[in-house]
């Protein structure tokens, strides 16, 4: 057993836990399941692994870039506060998990084992399941088993007494939530990237799902038939032209945004910290640091690009062998290679003021738990959502849906983290699933035991089912011929 175990840490340590590698599995099986030639499986998997690093270092890049504003809004205004964002998350369980629960974290790794078979076995019998995607998002699903163990503990203390029998219930459900939430998402990737063949794997699949639907049928199609204005069809007068580009757009955003928070945290404070050095000129790291989120940008798009093509090609493999029908899900900044380019930092701004408003509240309110925003949850949440949105409601939906994103992160994460105790440990993942799915789940379970377990496994179980009878002809012809649903949904939009 202990070898079994040596060779499963080894495996998730190095692959499962590394996006890039577990890419370059998945894109070596595809290949060589179809048969390709030994050099093409090589340069396949390099190309790859090399586009999803080129990948983590844009969003990498994005993360580091706002790290003088979160530590300075922190220390500078003494702002001691639980911050929302997966690794300040993941601290948290690592650091209080076993003081409250009396469980070590390694638990949480078994958990992610389990939970990740449970996905593949769900997509290996799609004709009855209906779920189409595999989860392969590996550090995510590191900071989701960490906060589902928290959850479910907290939820199931019943469960403490019994090792084996609660990573099986926690399993089941992180396992469903990951097949059930990246197959939410088959749709709206299909329909943004023109069948590029992949799905959504990250912390906002839930949110990804209802706000499309929220663009469609709030902001959408007009009552005379007019298309929505979207983002990069509002044609801007005069000097405001500039903005419809979007390396402009950004750098001139974030100057007007961080660029003024950066000024008021002052250079004394950037130089005591070792942001900047005392030779610096403050002007020049104010308009550096702000362009660099253009240039991270940049990266990241080149590294979708890089990998989107040999993961979704080599996936073919396993589709037609392993796991028929399905699709992987990936993270969500590759969605920033597709639709509006301005729709990113736009949602971000949104989602962004959204977030302050709301610790605005919390402060006056004088609420128990006050909120720092992090930079993963703001962005990559809110600019995802705006994506989506501005496909399908418009420049409008692009704005309104990040705006409202942004206050159900901050309240939700709150609340759920001051009543199952990590705010004390100085962190929650924050993310929109994980500050709206998540808390109404946890609040299912704690309040009917068994009985909500059940009920939550009953309508993970229930939702593909119910896409799958809204849409009987094109919901599996959607992953297997994308041009034979087009013209199968243009057939019902004629009638």
């Amino acid at each position: 057993m202990s070898i079994v175990m040596n060779v499963w840490n080894y495996f998730a340590t190095n692959i499962l836990q590394q996006p890039a590698f577990m890419i370059g599995l998945i894109v070596i099986i595809g290949y060589i399941l179809l048969g390709k030639k030994w050099y093409d499986v090589l340069a396949g998997a390099i190309k790859a692994i090399v586009g999803y690093l080129i990948l983590t270092v844009g969003s990498g890049g994005l993360v580091s870039n706002f790290r003088p504003v979160l530590v300075g809004l922190k220390d500078r205004f003494n702002m001691d506060a639980m911050v929302i964002d997966p690794y300040f998350g993941q601290n948290a369980v690592t650091a209080g998990v076993e003081e409250v629960f009396g469980k070590g974290f390694g638990q949480a790794m078994i958990l992610l084992l389990i939970a990740f078979i449970v996905n593949i076995l769900l997509v290996r019998f799609s004709k009855v399941t209906k779920l189409r995607a595999l989860f392969t998002t590996g550090h995510v699903q590191v900071q989701q088993a960490a906060t589902a163990y928290w959850l479910i503990m907290f939820a199931c203390p019943f469960l403490l007494n019994s090792d084996i029998k609660m990573l099986i219930v926690m399993a089941l459900i992180l396992g469903l939530y990951w097949a059930v939430g990246s197959n939410l998402t088959v749709k709206p990737c299909q329909e943004m990237t023109d069948g590029a063949g992949f799905c959504m794997a990250h912390q906002q699949m839930f949110g990804v799902a209802l706000n499309y639907w929220l663009a469609e049928k709030l902001f959408g199609k007009k009552k005379n038939g007019k298309e929505v204005k979207k983002l990069d069809d509002v044609e801007l007068p005069g000097f405001m032209s500039i903005f419809n580009e979007n390396m402009v757009c950004t750098s001139i955003l974030m100057l007007a945004f961080f660029g003024i928070i950066l000024v008021i945290l002052g250079k004394d404070y950037l130089v005591a910290k070792e942001f900047m050095k005392e030779a610096d000129s403050m002007l020049f790291y104010v308009i550096k640091t702000c362009l660099y989120f253009s240039v991270y940008l940049a990266i990241l798009q080149l590294g979708v690009r890089t990998f989107v093509t040999e993961l979704t090609q080599s996936f073919q493999g396993i589709a037609n062998k392993l796991l028929p029908g399905s699709i992987p899900g990936v993270d969500c900044a590759v969605i920033f290679g597709f639709g509006s380019a301005n729709a990113v930092p736009l949602g971000f701004l949104a989602g962004f003021a959204g977030q302050i408003i709301a610790i605005a509240a919390l402060i006056v309110l004088k609420s128990p738990v006050l909120v720092i925003c992090g930079f993963v949850p703001v962005f990559f949440d809110n600019a995802t959502i705006a994506v989506f949105a501005n496909e399908k409601g418009g420049a409008k939906a692009a704005l309104i849906l990040p705006f409202i994103s942004g206050i159900c992160q901050v309240f939700g994460s709150a609340i759920i983290a001051g009543w199952v105790g990590m705010a004390a440990y100085g962190g929650y993942l924050g993310m929109w699933d994980w500050a709206v799915v998540w808390p109404v789940m946890t609040a299912v379970m704690k309040c009917l035991s068994y009985f909500g377990i059940a009920a939550i496994v009953i309508v993970m179980i229930l939702i593909p089912q119910i896409q799958y009878r809204l849409d009987k002809d094109k919901y599996f012809l959607i992953t297997e011929d994308f041009e034979a649903y087009k013209e199968k949904k243009q057939v019902k939009i004629n009638k």
